[in-house]
């Protein structure tokens, strides 16, 4: 009698299947796939009824010490299991309890293929150590770990989400006497008489991870490679399956299903670049680095034999099983027999020096930037790799023009995707401009040169700077101060005019020669003149006119008491009579560049000046 279960998963797959328990065994058959699991009667030793997180799980112990779990069974599917086992299989179903108290603290304990986290003693969790890809000491007190994701290539829509990392808070020392389960050192303080908790922690985990991985499995390893990025020496172990990174502190399993692309670039004349193309990034605390960069010298050679047998080599392609050749070229060979991906090499771009690349910066980075036939790579720390089918449009520009003769030598490269990010490349050569342009037309890449229009702003702002110059040296500087109302300046310069003659004689004569010399040295006095006369005529003399009839006046008083400023001081509201007298006082301006010759009348025209104004009021009345 056979007794069938559906909505069942077997171990972490995702998918769903059914189940069936007969006195022979009991086997599992997935809905999709179709993919099988059987287990004999003979085999069967203990069977466990679990709560977990798809329903309760039926966990199967086999005779060879490895378990089968299948999840998705109802609560009460457990009295019918439980006599189901019984009857076929002679198995007493035990249940096994679970804490759901929540907490985030409690101890470690491995239990054969399985890290379980414990808390009051009761399981809370359990993690398969055989799918560990990595674990790293993310400080000195913190375990990560991190999980591969799953090996299957078809993607379900109904896929769950799957945990790639978690990470252990292990404080404390460990020593050999104090050995103990809280953080599941066991076995691995034999080496020194204390050491870290995190550190025991760590070195229990790469331990159990590696079971089922024996010596033999090695295909071939090298030793101190030069790792760029991330960067440090370490030792590359390759099996059937994966590769292995093993460096003084991290350590890194990648599986060759997750190698996307390999590039083999040279960097210059000594250096090969070695360059894998994740599709899961590798991981250092936070940062992520989607590709592994290794450095070779070109010089470096190995020899080095596959521990493979005959049988195994043909079943790869291009896989030999002795190598003597230089170090780049043994390395490339194998992964790209192991990993059955073809290698991506230099295009026929070079640049002026002969070489794939150029050098750019892209932000703050510098690196060098391969032109290949379908990808354009930058190589740096954090390499970038665009593809020629995902360019909208690749911009030159040189936007550092103005800013001096090193920024001339250079432009800018901005490469605009159809898929959103753009990408601007500076400090570029300005000999690669024609090179690069040309290779990216060859490409059918849309190009916009934007360097012309860079220039002709360059252009404008010499105009500017020439402009600057020539005002500096006075000669159209006055040009911005004609949009005054010329009778409210003149105004200005009669009422200025008649409060300077309050002061002394030496005060004046000294503050108008310094005036006018100051004003001559910018060149403000000459140029209101020039520009007005050849601007407005006639009118623009009506600023100095009033100054230099106020003067005017003073030499005459000096002389002698004519009737000439009284008819210059009555028609003031009239601007026209004060043009006509403009030879006069062109006349005056000549004696007064020598006042020294009349030293002794001065100080009688101080106090002539001091009546002046209202003795002038008084006259008008009486000649009224």
């Amino acid at each position: 009698m056979t007794t069938e279960f559906v909505h069942i998963y077997n171990g972490l797959s995702p998918e769903v299947g059914k189940i069936r328990i007969a006195g022979s065994g009991l086997a599992w058959k997935g809905d999709e796939s179709g993919a099988m699991a059987a287990l004999a009667a003979g085999d069967i030793k203990w069977a466990q009824w679990i709560r977990v997180a798809r329903n309760f799980q039926l966990r199967v112990g086999m005779k060879d010490r490895t378990r089968v779990t299948f999840d998705g069974f109802n609560r009460e599917d457990h009295d019918k299991l439980s006599q189901l086992m019984k009857q076929h299989f002679s198995v007493t179903l035990e249940t096994k309890e679970s804490t759901f108290k929540g907490w985030n603290w409690g101890a470690t304990d491995f239990q054969g293929q399985d890290l379980v986290f414990l808390v009051s003693n009761k399981t809370s969790f359990e993690l398969p150590l055989t799918n560990v890809a990595n674990s790293n000491i993310a400080g000195r007190t913190e375990v990560s770990l991190e999980y591969a994701n799953p090996s299957s290539k078809k993607s379900s829509k109904s896929s769950p989400d799957e945990m790639v990392e978690i990470r252990f808070y292990v404080p404390g020392t460990k020593s050999k006497e104090r050995s103990g389960s809280d953080a599941g050192s066991q076995h691995s303080d034999d080496e020194a008489d204390e050491i870290s908790a995190a550190q025991a922690f760590h070195d229990a985990v790469k331990e159990k991870a590696e079971i089922g991985q024996v010596a033999g499995d090695v295909v071939l390893s090298f030793e101190e490679v030069n790792v760029l990025t991330p960067r440090g020496r370490y030792d590359v172990d390759m099996f059937p399956e994966f590769l292995r990174l093993r460096g003084k502190t991290y350590d890194y399993k990648i599986m060759f299903s997750s190698i996307q692309r390999l590039f083999l670039l040279p960097k210059d004349d000594l250096h090969v670049l070695f360059i894998l193309g994740l599709s899961t990034p590798i991981r250092q605390g936070q940062t992520r680095y989607q590709y592994l960069v290794m450095q070779f010298s070109r010089e470096e050679e190995i020899t080095a034999e596959l521990n493979m047998s005959e049988d195994e080599i043909a079943k790869y392609d291009k896989l030999q099983k002795s190598y003597e050749a230089p170090t780049f070229e043994v390395v490339s060979g194998v992964f790209r027999a192991l990993s059955a991906k073809k290698i991506i090499g230099a295009g026929s771009f070079q640049s002026r020096d002969g070489h794939p690349g150029i050098k750019a910066n892209l932000k703050a980075v510098q690196g060098d930037l391969f032109m290949l036939e379908k990808y354009i790579f930058f190589v740096s720390k954090q390499p970038t790799l665009i593809e020629l089918s995902d360019i909208y449009q690749v911009v030159f520009s040189r936007l550092g023009a103005g800013m001096g003769a090193t920024a001339a030598r250079t432009f800018d490269l901005k490469i605009v995707t159809k898929s959103g990010p753009e990408y601007s490349f500076t400090s570029v050569n300005k000999e690669e401009h024609e090179i690069t342009e040309s290779y990216l037309r060859e490409k059918k890449v849309k190009v916009k040169n934007e360097m012309m229009e860079g220039e002709l702003i360059m252009a404008v702002d010499d105009d500017d700077e020439e402009m600057q110059s020539v005002a500096s040296s006075g000669e159209e500087a006055p040009k911005p101060r004609l949009g005054g109302d010329d009778d409210d300046s003149e105004e200005d310069d009669d009422f200025q005019a008649s409060s300077s003659d309050a002061g002394s004689p030496s005060e004046d004569s000294e503050s108008d020669e310094g005036g006018r010399t100051a004003s001559d040295a910018s060149g403000d006095r000459d140029f209101m003149s020039s520009k007005k006369s050849k601007g407005k005529g006639k009118a623009a003399p009506k600023k100095k006119a009033p100054a230099k009839k106020n003067k005017a006046d003073e030499s005459d008083a000096d002389d002698d008491d004519d009737d000439k400023p009284k008819k210059k001081a009555a028609p003031k509201p009239k601007p026209k009579p004060k043009a006509k007298e403009k030879k006069d006082d062109d006349a005056m301006d000549v004696d007064e560049d020598k006042p020294k010759p009349k030293p002794k009348p001065k100080p009688k025209a101080k106090k002539d000046d001091d009546e002046e104004g209202p003795v002038k009021k008084k006259q008008k009345k009486s000649s009224d």
